[in-house]
């Protein structure tokens, strides 16, 4: 057993320089300290030694084996401080390296258009208003000369919470909380998301209006006209026209549709305007008189005008965008393509 003793020594010093990393100083654990290890197999077969040599055997056997431990340990603290200075040189700055180039974030294509349309209007004096997304029936309908019983409720597919709650149809409930809380003269925008129940290419359930309202002394629809006509420009282009044609909405008489002459084609005729040389972009009105009665403003003193934006649709329009779909399924590489 001595000369395997020794054996074992002189080969423990061997595989003891070979430990360079975690794992030979794991196999070296098991391979002399471990349950089935070469220095617990020595205590074992101290079975077989003379009982009259067994103490002096077992003195040596403790003794190799808190030698190996101590050269364990040894081994350890050195591995540890290898595995420190191989972590600090991989993660060494070379600041001589290029920066690594990183995308910058972008503002989402309807939050662009928004902000562009608030600046145009900010411009000329209007306010900010913005009303709740949960709307009763006397705000988003009734006040707004929709009755219960009147067929202009079937224009649009509401989604209804209870009898009288609902999710706002239109930003254009937003008015009537603002002449309800301010006398004229008003000129107030009321930006935010609407809901009604349609989908397909150039629908969806939620979607972004912009109401904007002016209610003072001889307002006309001049006034309107002249206002839409710098906001096109701001958003189109300078060269680009707007023309009214009529139209019915409940809450505005006399009421219209607003086109811009096509920006693509210069008015010529081609695909994005169906070659008319025109684009329908919004609609809008003189207040109807009831409507201001609501509000407890006297017709008679006081007109208004009233139009209403649909964000995505000047969006589609002034980016090329065939889907409105697209703007609501966060793909970055769709995103990433719109600046300011």
């Amino acid at each position: 057993m001595q000369t395997d003793i020794e054996a074992l020594r002189a080969q423990m010093r061997e595989d003891l320089k070979k430990v360079d990393s975690a794992d030979t100083l794991k196999n070296f654990w098991q391979e002399y300290l471990g349950k089935n290890g070469r220095i617990p197999a020595l205590m074992k077969d101290l079975r077989n030694v003379a009982p009259e040599d067994r103490p002096s055997m077992g003195k040596i056997i403790n003794e190799l084996k808190n030698r190996v431990q101590e050269s364990y340990k040894e081994a350890e603290a050195r591995v540890k401080e290898l595995e420190l200075t191989s972590q600090n040189e991989a993660e060494t700055v070379d600041i001589t390296m290029p920066a690594k180039i990183r995308q910058n974030g972008s503002l989402h294509p309807i939050t662009l258009v928004r902000n562009q349309i608030i600046d145009v209007f900010a411009g000329m004096g209007f306010e900010i208003y913005e009303g709740p997304e949960i709307e009763d029936d006397t705000h988003c309908f009734t006040r707004l000369n929709v009755p219960k019983d009147h067929p202009a409720r079937d224009m649009q597919d509401t989604f209804y919470l209870t009898d009288e709650l609902l999710l706002r149809t239109q930003t254009s409930a937003g008015q009537i909380r603002v002449m309800d809380a301010e006398k004229p003269p008003i000129k107030v925008l009321v930006p935010g998301r609407v809901f009604r129940s349609d989908s397909d290419a150039t629908h969806s359930p939620m979607f972004h209006q912009m109401e904007g309202l002016v209610v003072d002394k001889d307002i006309t629809l001049c006034d309107l006209q002249g206002m839409l006509d710098e906001l096109c420009r701001n958003l189109f282009g300078s060269e680009v026209r707007t023309r009214l044609r009529p139209s019915y909405f409940p809450f505005t008489e006399p009421s219209v549709e607003v086109d811009v002459s096509c920006f693509e084609c210069g008015g010529k005729g081609c695909g994005l305007c169906k070659h008319t040389g025109w684009i329908e972009i919004l609609g809008g009105g003189v207040v109807n008189r009831k409507v201001l009665e609501n509000c407890g403003i006297d017709p008679d003193v006081y007109s208004g005008i009233a139009f209403g934006i649909g964000i995505e649709r000047i969006a589609m329009l002034k980016y090329g965008i065939n889907n409105i779909g697209l703007f609501f399924q966060n793909n970055i590489r769709f995103l990433e393509q719109f600046r300011a």
